[in-house]
């Protein structure tokens, strides 16, 4: 009898995690207790997800304002900076732009239009559009952008960035002028001190601005990458991943992981029997069709996970082969015939007409997205997803 399932996913609730706390313990006596009450049995390559927000609370991974604003005070020569390319974001880059301004006397804040680089609008683009100017090429001058574009608000925060972030530094004492292009060169008319605050972007941004003659130029994966005062840190990312933890605190991106992910995997070998894949997730990489906004604000999808997954799918498209090679075969003929083409399928399919339209990325940014949407970021109480039948195919 063939198997009428396929993959499998599961938010497991766990209790709330503080500091502190023992999370390879809870995540595998919640898994174990899912188990138990939802009757299913453990299998080779299933997977447990951990969301990275756990992994940061439960190990302390957390600055404060005072401690960022010591290290940029630390890091740059004069009392005015340029910020470039910063998220249009109140949970990820508002708190960081605190610290900036308790750090600095004057920002010059340089912002990419229409849109930052995960997709948040900073004006309307139908008024951009019927304005003549080329985002490609122009510079927008604070005070053009306050009467051509001032009473925009974000789709679904209502809010107004500009001000935002505004309010934010002079809360601080701090000068802030805005100025709005797509080359970040143009900081270096303000100031030769400039700090690329974008993700994705970040190594090709600051390249271009030591290029152009920047003094001074570093990323915001290079603030915070040692611990100031016995805070948090990430050697790695810097504040990049961070979020906001309360009005003086930020919750960093892990620092450490795998050894949870290896240790909850080998002590699961010893209780089930079998080898269980685990890695840590935060954002997913997939993009909003309403919004406009790409997920993605961790620097990855997911900074630790045991070598099992590692590489990407390598699959044969069902529709092509059903719709062509064997559009003369119906019912179980057809089916035999899908499944001999798996069994027999080459181990790289790269640039074969089999396989188009199956978008082979990664399995950690594929399987971080599945546990993204499956926990959410709200009040599910589901920081751990399991998954089985991920890596099962038609054939299986």
């Amino acid at each position: 009898m063939s198997r009428t399932v396929g993959t499998v996913v599961r938010g497991i609730r766990t209790p709330i995690i503080k500091d502190g706390d023992d999370l390879k313990q809870i995540v595998i006596d919640s898994v174990l207790n899912a188990s138990k009450e939802e009757n299913f049995t453990f299998n080779d390559r299933d997977i447990i997800a951990i969301t990275e927000a756990v992994l940061g609370i439960s190990t302390g991974n957390y600055a404060t304002i005072d401690d960022i604003a010591t290290d940029v005070k630390n890091k740059f020569n004069g009392n005015h900076i340029g910020i470039v390319f910063p998220i249009l974001s109140r949970n990820r880059f508002a708190v960081c732009l605190r610290a900036f301004a308790r750090a600095m006397d004057k920002i010059t804040m340089l912002l990419s239009y229409p849109s930052d680089e995960v997709g948040n609008d900073i004006l309307d683009k139908e008024k951009l559009e019927k304005s003549g100017i080329n985002p490609y090429s122009d510079i927008i001058s604070e005070k053009e952008y306050t009467e051509k574009f001032g009473d925009f608000k974000h789709i679904f925060t209502g809010v107004n960035m500009v001000d935002f972030y505004r309010d934010v530094a002079n809360s601080e004492n701090c000068e802030i002028e805005f100025v709005f292009s797509n080359q970040p060169e143009e900081i270096l008319k303000y100031t030769d001190e400039v700090l690329a605050c974008d993700i994705h972007t970040r190594t090709k941004t600051k390249e271009k601005l030591k290029r152009a003659g920047g003094k001074t130029v570093l990323g915001m994966d290079d603030i915070l990458t040692t611990s100031i005062n016995g805070s948090g840190y990430n050697s790695k990312y810097g504040l990049l991943g961070s979020n906001r933890a309360t009005e003086e605190k930020v919750k960093l991106f892990p620092e450490a992981g795998e050894d949870l992910v290896y240790g909850i995997q080998d002590e699961l070998k010893k209780i089930t029997g079998k080898t269980i894949e685990v890695m840590i997730y935060g954002d997913g990489a997939f993009k909003d069709p309403v919004g406009k906004i790409w997920e993605l604000a961790d620097p990855v999808v997911s900074p630790f996970y045991t070598k099992g997954l590692e590489g990407s799918p390598n699959e044969l498209k069902l529709k092509y082969l059903s719709d062509n090679k064997y559009s003369n075969l119906k019912g179980e003929e057809l089916q035999a015939a899908i499944r001999k083409e798996i069994e027999e399928k080459d181990k790289n399919l790269k640039g074969k007409i089999e396989t188009q339209g199956t978008t082979p990325r990664r399995y950690t940014d594929l399987i971080g997205s599945l546990c993204d949407l499956t926990s959410g970021s709200g009040d599910k109480g589901t920081p751990v997803v399991f998954i089985q039948g991920y890596f099962d195919n038609y054939a299986n």
